[in-house]
């Protein structure tokens, strides 16, 4: 006969529950279905001021992290975390950012239009209403994606 003894893993229970529901769930690769994903959290940078920009469909992923120093935008194409650098802007700058600016990098040129608006129960930053996020790649479908979001400076 074989005696198996589960009261070891009555103990380890508490703690597989605990680390199942504190483990951060992975990024969505494709949100509504395009061909961007979601970027996992991100911290705000020290120095500068920094949009980081959702979806305005059901899903509100966070697609973006749009960086006035270093001058980055942070996004998933197919699911895969990518920076390119800014190589234009124009419009109204406030807090570093404007209010459309190019990035661009290997196959990939996209374009952040975006309204900034500061608010006076704002401190150290400004909402962000409305964006698009337009991401052209060399051979396929450009796809506009519409945003929003909140800038926050450190």
């Amino acid at each position: 006969m074989i005696r198996i003894s589960v009261a070891p893993l009555f103990c380890l229970a508490p703690l597989l529950m605990a680390a199942a529901q504190t483990a951060p769930s992975p990024p969505l690769v494709s949100v509504d279905g395009l061909p961007i994903g979601a970027i996992p959290q991100q911290e705000l940078p020290t120095g500068g001021c920094t949009a980081f920009l959702w979806t305005q469909s059901p899903s509100h992923a966070l697609i973006a992290m749009v960086g006035a120093t270093p001058a980055i935008i942070r996004f998933a194409p197919g699911g895969t975390v990518t920076d390119l650098v800014r190589v234009g802007q124009s419009g109204d700058i406030q807090l570093g950012l404007a209010s459309k600016t190019d990035y661009a990098g290997g196959d990939f040129r996209v374009t952040v239009d975006m309204d900034i608006v500061k608010r006076g129960d704002m401190t150290d930053g400004a909402a962000v209403p409305s964006a698009t996020i337009r991401v052209d790649v060399a051979g396929k479908d450009s796809v506009v994606v519409p945003a929003a979001g909140i800038i926050g400076c450190a």
